[in-house]
């Protein structure tokens, strides 16, 4: 019991952390005059990856490199499977020119890429985390670029304009309240976490890929639906892809810089990565067909139930 209030309470602070530092974020880059474009495809992007970014550094570091990875690879499944899922079974979700021509391209290539890297060499090497931050500075820039073009209606996520009105001291404060959250939520989901895992007697890695990676998609989950409830426009493919490449990105990519990742549970390679790729690549399709920009209630259907199958499979 005492080990489900530490995971309950770590996914509670990574949520709460991750909302001071998204505040903090959006109003520090207000003050320092960066367009609310940028503020949208950069800094709520990052600061959105914030918990996945504390938990897998945190799992490297006190050598839990499973919990590390899965935690990516399971909060990447539940973004398709769970989150877009069940939102377009809410209502239908459409699809821009962006998806098709830029997003969906760089998430594939970000996926074969983590993919490559973890099969040569059962390791996330220091240079190769630097390739994947590379990578992720030249996807911003092309993204930015095209968006001041304005060729594309590029996505971006709802950014709010009373940050602008917020005083030094109180962006501090959050950002000082929100890094403190994220921290010691990181500790207590990873010590609960591998606690439940010795006590079931599963990996560390089911417990990341199942448990943390649903705990950490409850704010987009969340989101998303109330958005489609409210027959708003539903949280956008582009934002739940680019959250999938800031994943991939930038969590593994800073955490292998800070501490290289050893591959110690096989099922990552044989299973589990194969599932990411398998969610990620389905979009396209299901993009495309029957109509071209849309995603369908029964696609919905059709990428909750096979998450559920996956989270069967897993157990």
């Amino acid at each position: 019991m005492e080990n489900i209030l530490y995971l309950i309470g770590g996914l509670v602070l990574l949520v709460l952390g991750g909302e001071f530092l998204v505040r903090a974020s959006v109003g520090l880059s207000f003050k320092l005059n960066i367009s609310k474009m940028v503020i949208g495809l950069t800094v709520v992007s990052f600061a959105t990856s914030a918990p996945e970014l504390l938990v897998s550094i945190n799992a490297a570091i006190s050598d839990s490199p499973a919990i590390a990875i899965n935690n990516v690879i399971g909060s990447n499944i539940a973004n398709i499977g769970l989150v877009l899922g069940i939102t377009a079974i809410i209502g239908p979700i459409a699809v821009n020119n962006t998806f098709y021509k830029l997003t969906w391209p760089v998430l594939m290539v970000f996926s074969l890429v983590i993919y490559y890297f973890l099969w040569t060499g059962n390791l996330l090497a220091r240079w190769e985390g630097i390739i994947l931050i590379i990578g992720l500075i030249a996807f911003l820039v092309i993204l930015i670029r095209s968006a001041q073009k304005g060729k594309d209606q590029i996505d971006i996520e709802d950014v709010d304009e009373t940050a602008a009105t917020i005083s030094y001291a109180k962006i501090f404060l959050w950002l000082g309240i929100g890094g403190a959250a994220l921290y010691f939520g990181s500790e207590f989901l990873v010590d609960g976490a591998k606690a439940i895992a010795q006590n079931l007697g599963v990996s560390e890695g089911v417990i990341s890929i199942t448990m943390i990676a649903i705990g950490t998609s409850v704010p987009e989950l969340a989101a998303s639906v109330i958005a489609a409830l409210k027959k708003e426009k539903a949280i956008s493919l582009g934002n739940l892809i680019g959250s999938n490449i800031f994943n991939i990105a930038s969590v593994l990519g800073i955490t292998s810089v800070i501490t290289e990742i050893p591959v110690i549970e096989p099922q990552i390679l044989t299973r589990d990565i194969f599932w990411m790729l398998g969610f990620a690549f389905i979009l396209y399709p299901f993009a495309y067909i029957p109509r071209k920009f849309g995603i369908d209630r029964y696609e919905g259907i059709i990428l909750f139930v096979t998450y559920v199958f996956f989270i069967y499979l897993v157990f």
